[in-house]
């Protein structure tokens, strides 16, 4: 998967990955790239639907297990019916969440070690970002600008999950230094996407 690009957004819910990556995608095609824009859990007909599964607030009593193994179905569907053709195919792929994601909540969040790896290691098929960026706010934060909008059963979980999300988020950060780039999102919008900016242009410059 050399001809495209495949970059990633991470960080706790109300971050504000949502705003970044819509200003990225305006950058980028005003730059002459073809973006594809696509969100996990989902991202194709097939992760949609378990993605309705995974956030019903109704589905309190799915295990952790459970969890993670539909977030890694939706994300093989996503790799092997978007991610990959779009990247081959010589475009930009940005996503809301990757595999990232699995490690800080379900490895860390819900405590499940190791297997989260294992699992979404047969899920990517070696697919994996070329730059990640974690827009980083303490999850209190976070948690006040979702403000009084319905949650979902994730974002229902209590303080303790939260902060260990973000602890993993903090650790992926440091054992891939070289792909995920850390990025204070408690600034502006416009100070928050001029340095995306910097780091976007120099990988496509390289």
């Amino acid at each position: 998967m050399s001809n495209g690009y495949f970059i990633s957004f991470e960080g706790v819910d109300g971050s504000g990955k949502s705003t970044q990556i819509s200003k990225l995608k305006e950058y980028l095609e005003a730059s002459g790239y073809e973006v594809v824009l696509s969100r996990e859990p989902g991202g194709t007909d097939i992760g949609e639907q378990i993605r309705s599964v995974i956030l019903d607030p109704n589905n309190q009593g799915m295990t952790a297990v459970t969890e993670a193994l539909l977030y890694a179905a939706s994300r093989a569907q996503h790799v092997h019916d978007v991610i990959a053709p779009a990247v081959e195919a010589g475009k930009v792929v940005i996503c809301d969440r990757f595999v990232d994601s699995s490690i800080a909540y379900q490895q860390y969040g819900r405590k499940l070690g190791e297997c989260v790896r294992i699992i979404n290691g047969y899920a990517i098929d070696g697919c994996m970002p070329d730059l990640t960026f974690l827009l980083k706010v303490k999850p209190d934060v976070g948690g006040t600008r979702i403000g009084s909008r319905e949650k979902d059963r994730i974002e229902l979980e209590d303080k303790s999950f939260h902060e260990a999300v973000y602890q993993g988020y903090e650790s992926l950060q440091e054992e891939f230094s070289e792909r995920i780039v850390g990025i204070d999102a408690a600034r502006s919008v416009d100070e928050i996407f001029a340095e995306i900016k910097e780091y976007m242009d120099r990988l496509l410059k390289e």
